[in-house]
Order: C-alpha cells, then structure tokens, then sequence
C-alpha cells in the first residue's frame, strides 16, 4: 500500500506519512547487516517511502556511506533526506562531547555528509541537538547560507523547546523539528506542538515505538541480550519495576489492537499517524519485513472514539521512568 503523505509546516517538503529512520542500521539496536538494510531501503523506496532520516554521527559515518550505496542509481527527486549534525563522539562510540553547532563546523560537517552520501545537496539539515554554547540564530544563519548555496532545501531542527523554535523561526523559515513523539512520550503536547503549529512547523516524530516498549513481550526483553546489554540497558525506562510497569501499561493496547486487525507496535504508528497532517512519523527499519507493516499501519483509519479509547488505556503521564538517562534529559532543550 501507498502511504498517505504529509506535508513538513507550511514551508518544508511533502513526504511519506511513515519515514524510514535509519539508525538501526547501523547498530544503535544490537546487530545488522548491511546488505539487507540496503535491501531495506530499496523495499523502502519502491513502496513510496520518500523521507530518509539519518544523523552524520550514526556509525561514526557508517549510516551516511550505507545510505550512499543504497540510494546509488535512483533517482534524487525521489527521495528526502534528513540529517542531523554536530554529534561529538569519543573513541569508544559515546556521545560525550556534546553537539558542535559553530557556524564553521555547519559547513565542515555538510561537506562530510554529502560526500559519504554521494548527492549534491541534502533536503533537510538540522543540528542533532541545541549547543548551548551557540546562540541558535548563529547556527540557523549558516545553515540558511547553505540553502542559499543550494547545498541545503529546508532548515530543521531536532528536540528545542518554544523560545528557541521562535528565536530560529525569527532568522530563516523552519520545516520542521524531529521530536520524540510516542503514546508513551507526550511531552511534545505541553507547549511544543502548538508552538510548531503556531509558527507552521512540521513534526517529524522519532521513537513511535519506544525504543522496543511498544510491540515487545517480557520474553522477548529477557532473550534479547543486544537489547539488554546494550546502550539502552541504563535508560529509565528499561530499569527495574520501571520495565515491567511500562510492558503492562503498553498491554493495555492489545484488545484495542486487534479489534483493527493490527499489532500493538502497528497500532502505536496509526497513533502518531493520526495525531496531525503536519506529523510524520519515523520508523526504525533494518529489515525488509519491516517496511509493510508500517506502510499498513499508518493506513489504518482511527476515528476520535478510538483515539480517545487509546487515550484513556495509556495516559499521557502514566509511563514510568524519563526518556532518557538523567544526563541526556538535562542538555536537552525541550525538557527545559
């Protein structure tokens, strides 16, 4: 099935309902393989995907060069991709020195990204997090001397709160911000969302599933050692009681799931599918067996009663643990 599209705020691109996020791919969520997620974008694209999201961090590198070889041959009007930039990683694949967002480094860092990906200009570029050190006008203002090079289209922006959407919005226009959005992850609806809507922001909502919270068993969460030896083992809300508190709360989701002929994890993406047509959601995929059901799920005609039904099962404040560890939720700017 054709995804329905959506349009990114009243400037930025029209793209797929369901994008392709493509960080899995390059081992964030325990092992991969490259020729199937190859594979994957490639099923991706011939389903009519067209938004790729990636980060120049993702992999040291790897993503953007996976991508590189994937989107080889095909056409360039066929596709949007999205990239965030400025992650400091050390050694051992810890993001540790925080964002660089310095006007000098925007240009630096676009001229690794389109080489490793093999195009002349990407569709979105946005800093992968706020620099505190940085006034975002500074970083926003070189990113707008991109598009006027034509190396960028739109100008994005990932997990910033009100005054700097409008401080950003106020130098060049903004597409849209990439956000974790997620029944269990609602804190985009104190103040965010109408911002982005006021000012004509699009959403592009990372994280639909939880990082694997929603669609996965208690068994599955036990036999998955990538999962609980990996980076994500430390994260609130994979620790503890925290883990089987949030594996009920998501349960609650399963008769209303298959009164709709979905999964759980299928339902979630109709979730965020319907919560706007200024929001696309993006979908962590690295298998082929991935790209339909998504496809279908953000198809999948929710009404209000069902929303609200979803609504009351899950509440928006009822999840236990924050997003992320303590450290990472205190440097970003849309939890202030």
């Amino acid at each position: 099935m054709t995804p329905t599209t959506k349009k990114l705020g009243s400037t930025g691109p029209r793209v797929g309902a369901i994008g392709l996020g493509a960080m899995g791919m390059s081992g964030a969520y325990g092992r991969s393989d490259d020729a199937e997620a190859v594979r994957t974008v490639h099923a991706a694209l011939d389903a009519g995907v067209t938004l790729i999201d990636t980060g120049d961090f993702y992999g040291f590198g790897h993503n953007e060069l996976l991508l590189g070889r994937a989107l080889r041959g095909r056409d360039r009007d066929d596709y949007v991709l999205s990239v965030k930039f400025g992650g400091m990683r050390d050694p051992g694949g810890a993001l540790a020195g925080g964002f660089d967002a310095r006007p000098a480094a925007v240009a630096n860092f676009l001229g690794y990204s389109l080489t490793r990906l093999g195009v002349d200009h990407l569709d979105i570029y946005r800093p992968g997090r706020l620099d505190p050190d940085v006034p975002i006008e500074d970083t926003v203002g070189a990113i707008a001397g991109l598009v006027e090079r034509g190396y960028v289209r739109y100008i994005g922006l990932s997990e910033v709160g009100p005054e700097t959407l409008r401080r950003a919005a106020a130098v060049h226009p903004i597409s849209d911000l990439q956000i974790e959005y997620s029944v269990l992850s609602r804190g985009i609806e104190d103040g965010i969302l109408d911002t982005c809507r006021e000012l004509g922001i699009g959403i592009t909502a990372y994280g639909v599933l939880s990082r694997g919270l929603i669609g996965s068993t208690r068994r599955e969460f036990e036999a998955d050692g990538d999962r609980q030896q990996g980076s994500h083992s430390a994260w609130p809300r994979f620790q503890g009681s925290n883990l089987g508190h949030n594996l009920d709360l998501v349960s609650r989701l399963d008769p209303i799931a298959a009164r709709h002929g979905l999964t759980v994890a299928q339902l979630a993406i109709a979730w965020v599918a319907a919560q706007g047509d200024d929001i696309a959601a993006l979908v962590g995929m690295k298998r082929v067996a991935r790209v339909a059901p998504a496809i279908d799920a953000a198809a999948a005609a929710l009404s209000p009663a069902d929303l609200a039904e979803i609504d009351a099962a899950v509440p928006a404040d009822a999840v236990a643990g924050t997003r992320y560890p303590e450290a990472l939720m205190s440097a970003l700017d849309s939890e202030r």
